[in-house]
């Protein structure tokens, strides 16, 4: 069976052998170059032996030093010097060393024993500065909740002097209002302290049928008709400011007996057109209430 069987095998062939009949070529004339070693510089130093001589009789080997020639008194003093040196050296030695051990062993104790006293510093003063700040967080969070206490406190006191001392919500009040005999404070205890009638009848009839606002006369009263086939009573609660004007008006609070939207908002302007009798000493915004009656075929 032939291994160039087919055309492109044969093509195959013949390219790889130019390339390889090519790359022979080329690294027989590029890569098998080399060169010749450079020539060596320098001096040529003449074979001797010591670092001195005369004479032109060149020795094929190397000379034995004569014994004058070296200094008697040199060797005699190194080799007395060296055996003290060595003799001396032991003695005066050891103490020594034993004595920078023994000093070396005391620094490394005393500084081992330095950072454990700092360290231990260090942690006391880190536990200090902790239980200061819980310390400081309890008394600030003591701190904001008086303060929210006194802030309640002064509420209180505050809207007890506006409404006249009278409704304190502990229940532990003192005195006596009323136009009895008997002491007590008459009334309702759902009633407006303001009001200057003891939540009686409110009277029959279309239009007001009752007001109150503590200390403070009326001036004028006004009249909105309903246009609806309801009746009923509507309390509002109403805001006045020193002038006696009616700044605010609510209708159906406790006290209304029908809460019908065409009754409820005739009694919004009606308490409206209600006027007061100015009183620069009155709170700013004083309130009370104005009872509104509602009757069919009136």
């Amino acid at each position: 069976m032939s291994l160039l069987d087919t055309r492109h095998k044969k093509k195959s062939f013949s390219l790889t052998v130019f390339l390889l009949s090519a790359l022979v070529l080329l690294l027989f004339y590029i890569g098998l170059t080399y060169m010749d070693p450079p020539i060596e510089n320098g001096i040529t130093v003449n074979f001797g032996s010591m670092e001195y001589g005369s004479g032109r009789e060149q020795p094929q080997e190397l000379l034995r030093p004569k014994q004058e020639e070296t200094p008697q008194p040199v060797e005699t003093e190194k080799t007395a010097a060296e055996p003290e040196e060595v003799e001396e050296t032991p003695e005066e030695a050891s103490p020594n060393k034993e004595a920078e051990n023994l000093l070396t062993q005391e620094r490394e104790e005393a500084i081992r024993i330095q950072k454990e006293n700092e360290a231990k510093r260090k942690a006391e003063e880190a536990a200090r500065k902790i239980k200061e700040e819980a310390e400081r967080a309890e008394r600030e969070r003591q701190a904001a909740i008086e303060k929210a206490r006194q802030e309640e406190e002064a509420k209180k006191r505050k809207l007890d002097a506006l409404m006249g001392g009278i409704n304190n919500a502990d229940g532990t009040a003192q005195g006596n209002e009323g136009d009895d005999a008997l002491p007590g404070d008459k009334g309702r205890p759902d009633g407006d302290p303001y009001a200057n009638s003891y939540y009686g009848s409110p009277g029959s009839g279309s239009g007001t049928g009752g007001y109150g606002l503590k200390g403070r006369s009326l001036a004028s009263r006004g009249k909105e008709e309903q246009n609806c086939n309801e009746e009923g009573t509507v309390v509002v609660r109403i805001v006045v400011d020193q002038n006696g004007r009616v700044i605010e008006a609510s209708p159906g609070v406790r006290g209304t007996t029908n809460n019908h939207p065409c009754l409820i908002d005739p009694a919004r302007k009606t308490a409206l057109l209600h006027r007061w009798n100015p009183d620069p000493k009155a709170p700013l915004r004083q309130i009370g209430f104005v009872v509104v009656n509602f009757k069919l075929g009136e």
